[in-house]
């Protein structure tokens, strides 16, 4: 009746040994930002995820989502920052790594906020010509995609829109959805990216570290 006892003990000491390690290992979280005035709260976003002491943030940045904010000087000193540029400094003979590779290979989730129109449209028909795009066509299935899409009301309620939004949820992709309120343009309805609270606790919860 002993045996029994030990397995029953050692199965325990492994799942608490397990459960230790989930509570301490950190997880490596891309923030892709895209062309849309909701960038401007990227800094605030990346801010709020760094606060959590198991998340490494980093930042990959098209050219246009640099226009709402500052690299520079909108983010923690701690965080890097990638763009497109970087891709070709990184790469000068066949041996040398590859930018979008070598951060999927490191990166637990990738959450792409805001997901403008225009990637949309490109994630969606499997165009890869930025770095962020080819991170997405490079990206692991089986860990996290989160989508957190912005983009004007009449552009969100194109008939094409819905379609697209569809083809990444059938990728597996998970989708933060947009809300309800008056945009930058003036415009009311829906289209603006999901509470940056919101986004952080679909992080959370992805990387089952949710509250």
């Amino acid at each position: 009746m002993e045996q029994p006892k030990k397995k029953l003990k050692a199965e325990s000491e492994d799942s608490a040994a397990s459960s230790t390690s989930s509570a301490t290992r950190r997880f490596h979280v891309l923030v892709g930002c895209t062309g849309s005035v909701a960038s401007i709260k990227v800094p605030l976003l990346v801010r709020e995820l760094s606060t959590h002491e198991q998340l490494q943030v980093s930042v990959v940045a098209t050219e246009n989502a640099c226009h709402f904010f500052k690299p520079s000087s909108d983010l923690p000193v701690s965080v890097q920052v990638y763009r497109d540029a970087d891709e070709w400094k990184a790469w000068k003979t066949r041996e040398d790594p590859v930018l979008h590779i070598e951060l999927r290979r490191q990166a637990d989730l990738l959450v792409i906020a805001p997901l403008d129109a225009n990637t949309l449209a490109k994630v969606a028909n499997g165009i890869c010509d930025n770095l962020l795009t080819c991170i997405v066509r490079a990206w692991d299935s089986a860990k996290p995609l989160l989508i957190c899409p912005a983009m004007n009301t009449h552009m969100w309620d194109h008939p094409i829109t819905a379609g697209q939004i569809d083809t990444l949820r059938a990728f597996g992709y998970q989708e933060v959805p947009c809300i309800e309120k008056t945009l930058a343009c003036g415009d009311t309805g829906k289209g603006a990216m999901a509470e940056v609270s919101t986004i952080v606790q679909e992080v959370l919860k992805a990387l089952n570290l949710g509250r």
